[in-house]
């Protein structure tokens, strides 16, 4: 018998997979001075990642949580055009501070959401990415770094910063391993927001292999 269906949904609340129900989106600190240092990985690649979570995120309607550092005093700019084109209505939460779980408004804005689950992406790795993770492990929440779609000042200390998260608790993911376990499966309605990414990312990857 041909299979056109899709299986029975797990309920979000209890699911041992991330899902559009159970996760929220935490983009940290992407900006242009940030991204100047950012010695890790080409930001061509760190970019593509983003942009797949930013459409991700909007097509399986998974709330996002968006921070800056140092707009409000005026030493940095905001988050870079393309991720704010993306992410139409999601206003940025500017802190002072360098971890972003010690600012009361990210994380109330994270708390708002009413999810346990917390996928996070943002610049640099060890610093503005790891902080906020540790503290969200140990008030209970789980933690997905999205390992792709971050860089820090130098291989050593982005290796160094996911070793360290992982070894609190963190899950380690990818940004189209996430969009793939959102989506779940294949005949469901939504999975055509899976397939728009794809048709763009594999092809920009392609590229960006090429040039390097």
């Amino acid at each position: 018998m041909a299979k056109t269906s899709e299986e029975p949904r797990r309920d979000p609340a209890g699911d041992g997979l991330l899902a559009p129900g159970n996760c929220v989106l935490a983009l940290i600190d992407f900006q242009p001075g940030q991204y100047a240092t950012v010695r890790s990985s080409p930001v061509e690649l760190i970019d593509l990642n983003v942009r797949a979570l930013c459409e991700l995120a909007t097509a399986f309607e998974v709330p996002v949580v968006l921070s800056t550092v140092g707009v409000d005093m005026g030493v940095n700019e905001g988050t870079v055009d393309f991720i704010r084109r993306a992410l139409t209505g999601v206003e940025e939460i500017d802190r002072t501070g360098v971890n972003a779980w010690e600012d009361a408004d990210f994380r109330a804005a994270v708390e708002a959401t009413g999810r346990s689950r917390v996928v996070v992406a943002g610049l640099w790795t060890e610093v503005c990415v790891t902080f906020p993770t540790l503290d969200m492990l140990a008030a209970g929440y789980r933690v997905y770094p999205v390992v792709d779609a971050i860089g820090g000042v130098s291989e050593t200390a982005h290796r160094a910063a996911i070793g360290r998260m992982t070894q609190a608790g963190a899950s380690p993911v990818t940004a189209v391993g996430w969009g793939c376990e959102l989506m779940r499966n294949w005949a469901r309605p939504e999975a055509d927001g899976l397939r728009r990414v794809m048709s763009w990312y594999f092809p920009r990857l392609r590229e960006l292999s090429d040039t390097r």
